[in-house]
């Protein structure tokens, strides 16, 4: 049973993708494509009006599994049952440009596939919609030297700094 908190700050859900028994996506194909946060009015003028419209949009990730006859009847099983054919909201590992982390998804539609490829693989495609744009929180964007440099930071907090004893 999952339980699904809707509001416009976040979601959850306590449904997640069998990283145990199934593998993760490729990395071939793989992709994210941000839903637009603004809306845009053309003027008579020639010119255009744009604002935020949004704060919080989701974001669509282009998946492909290969994947063995088990895996594949696995797939197609948790996709049936678990996730009610796909409408349910999911918990998943996946890449994003600030590293691998569990991110809140649903499938938009069924899945493409089973397509016989390589003679020992099923080749399955979907669109994932992930809750929100895999973003670092906010204020971060206002200090865009912070994020550049935050390997350095990282390496003089957790290696330069000196040891705190406690008094």
């Amino acid at each position: 049973e999952c339980r699904e908190e809707v509001n416009l700050m976040a979601i959850t859900s306590n449904i997640n993708y069998p990283h145990d028994v199934l593998p993760v996506p490729l990395q071939e194909g793989y992709g994210l494509t941000p839903t637009s946060p603004i809306i845009r009015t053309q003027l008579t003028t020639g010119r255009a009006r744009q604002r935020r419209r949004y704060t919080s949009t989701p974001t669509q990730a282009k998946v492909t599994w290969l994947l063995t006859d088990v895996q594949a009847q696995t797939f197609e099983a948790w996709f049936r049952d678990a996730l009610s054919d796909g409408a349910t909201w999911f918990n998943m590992n996946l890449r994003t440009p600030g590293g691998e982390s569990s991110k809140v998804c649903r499938f938009t539609d069924i899945y493409d596939g089973p397509a016989l490829t390589g003679g020992n693989y099923w080749q399955y495609t979907a669109t994932l919609e992930l809750w929100e744009r895999p973003l670092l929180p906010p204020p971060w964007g206002n200090y865009p030297e912070w994020i550049a440099g935050s390997s350095l930071l990282d390496i003089a907090l957790n290696r330069e700094w000196p040891k705190h004893d406690g008094a």
